[in-house]
């Protein structure tokens, strides 16, 4: 039996297996998701109610299902129990899961600002957002143990200030990704640095999935006017050149 701290880990899609690769050297991890079928080399496949019952349980599911998700795991969360989200928006997380979750566990959201295309290498240097929920305590300890174990850089938000910010520099780069990603095929022979770095922007969110891009535009508050402001000034220079 493993001496290892137990988490449960609900949700192992694309970011689900890159938090387990990373955590199991820390954590006897125990996953559920419906399409997980079997053992993999990070996790112990497990029921949902072995999941949640974990002293430390991180969702990892869409944005869209997440309400979903915390009705059912409510009643099987034990007390004291550490709950972490990793979805791309934080304010409406957060109020879900200060609503829906019972008083008797601990609360913390959080954002790795990064994928498993940015992950490639490992994580040491990247981002993550970190926001209190319920407990100052516990949002320190959390961003402690990202930075000392994991090698983060750790950013110490609140739910409105992650996703202000994050409206222009998610938001954006995956507008304007999709929008170059149907313009496909483009140039690959004569390109400048400038026009392979954007490429490389684009590859980096090319793999993600429809929920992620509906988070970032639809589930942010933020977003929908950083969009129109974008819109708005596009218009602008097509009509000086127009003009």
């Amino acid at each position: 039996m493993s001496s290892k701290p137990r988490l449960g880990l609900i949700g192992y899609g694309a970011f689900g297996k890159l938090t387990a690769q990373h955590l199991s050297a820390h954590f006897d991890v125990r996953a559920y998701d419906p399409l997980l079928a079997a053992d993999d080399d990070y996790v112990t496949a497990v029921s949902l109610e072995d999941a949640a019952a974990c002293p430390v349980v991180i969702l990892a599911v869409p944005v869209g299902v997440l309400e979903q998700t915390l009705v059912q795991i409510a009643p099987m969360l034990t007390a004291g129990a550490l709950v972490i989200d990793v979805g791309s928006v934080k304010v409406k997380p957060a109020e879900a899961m200060l609503r829906l979750l019972p008083d008797h566990v601990r609360i913390v959201g959080t954002h790795p600002l990064f994928g498993p295309q940015s992950a490639k290498d490992g994580l040491a240097g990247l981002r993550i957002a970190v926001c209190e929920v319920r407990g100052a305590k516990d949002a320190r300890r959390t961003a402690a143990w990202c930075r000392k174990m994991l090698a983060l850089k750790v950013f110490n938000v609140t739910p409105e200030d992650h996703d202000r910010e994050a409206a222009t520099v998610q938001g954006l780069t995956h507008l304007i990704a999709r929008v170059l990603l149907k313009m496909e095929p483009l140039p690959t022979r004569m390109t400048t640095l400038s026009f392979e770095r954007l490429m490389q922007g684009v590859d980096m969110v090319r793999h993600d999935s429809p929920a992620v891009y509906q988070a970032i535009e639809r589930d942010n508050p933020f977003a929908a006017s950083v969009r129109e402001r974008f819109f708005e000034l596009f218009d602008q220079a097509r009509g000086e050149l127009d003009g």
